[in-house]
């Protein structure tokens, strides 16, 4: 017990102070073949030895709001098509929160969109709205910054002052739910034959194997859920920028009516920095 006491130390892994306790009770009352044996207490890694640290993901700047309209074609002035997604802004984008490190330990801009009845949300969220002297919006959510923001409470966010053509953004969306489907949708997999007396036709097939290890693997490509999540299109173009509505360069998440995030795009050395300093 001492050796592993002392490995467990060098490690830097400490044993609950309950566990001690336990110990001595577990091993006079364990047995194995009638030998007594101390059944091992639970470790915990403390945070200073495993040198734990956390890091939040950071944008590249303050974006706007929107609603996918639908897609369209346009033609440039060397007479390419180029297919491009409406993505109409409607009332709201104001800042309804400026967050500093100061008051709440990091910074962010939190802004508000597409402006609603008071009684359509709840009474805590029409108060927050008040307290920035904005009317009610329905979708509140943050933008965190890497330095201090300078945007005022109540400020109006307008997309032709924030983007310009020629600008890349990062626009987030839930894509289109397409229900419970199989593995040969979902990912692609090889069906089996039609013919020849075959009983596997569209089955993903073996899954494991049932002795050892006896179980699934976490993570495995099987059936479920498909699509109806979080998905971030990443350097799109702005063709055209106007105060109702954001042109963008190919296709964007969800169906049309999808609330969309525009924000400026990501690029480490450029609108991120390599190494970000910790707060």
């Amino acid at each position: 017990m001492a050796a592993i006491a002392s490995i467990q130390f060098a490690a830097g892994v400490r044993a609950p102070a309950s566990a001690a306790k336990s110990l001595k009770a577990t091993s006079s009352s364990s047995s194995f073949m009638g030998a007594r044996v101390a059944a091992p207490a639970r470790s915990v890694r403390t945070a200073a030895a495993g040198g734990l640290k956390v890091e939040a993901k950071y944008d590249a700047g303050v974006g706007v709001f929107g609603n996918k309209a639908g897609m369209t074609q346009l033609f440039t002035e060397e007479g390419l098509c180029v297919p491009v997604t409406v993505i109409a802004v409607q009332a709201g984008n104001v800042v309804t929160q400026v967050k500093t490190e100061d008051t709440d330990g990091y910074n962010a801009v939190q802004v508000g969109y597409d402006q609603v009845a008071d009684y359509k949300i709840t009474k805590p969220e029409v108060g927050h709205c008040a307290k920035a002297g904005v009317p009610p919006m329905r979708h509140l959510e943050e933008f965190r910054l890497v330095g201090a923001p300078t945007h005022e409470l109540g400020a109006q966010l307008n997309p032709s002052d924030i983007f310009k053509v020629d600008d890349v953004v990062d626009i987030r969306g839930t894509s289109i739910g397409k229900g419970w489907q199989g593995a040969v949708k979902k990912y692609g997999f090889s069906r089996g034959l039609m013919t020849h007396g075959s009983k596997s036709h569209r089955q993903h097939g073996s899954v494991g194997a049932g002795t050892s290890p006896g179980r699934i693997f976490p993570g495995k490509k099987m059936h479920s859920q498909m699509g109806n999540e979080a998905v971030t299109a990443r350097k799109l173009k702005v063709m055209r920028v106007e105060e109702d509505c954001i042109i963008v360069k190919g296709s964007v998440p969800g169906k049309r009516g999808n609330l969309l995030r525009i924000a400026p795009s990501k690029i480490v050395g450029k609108t991120i920095p390599h190494k970000l300093q910790e707060a």
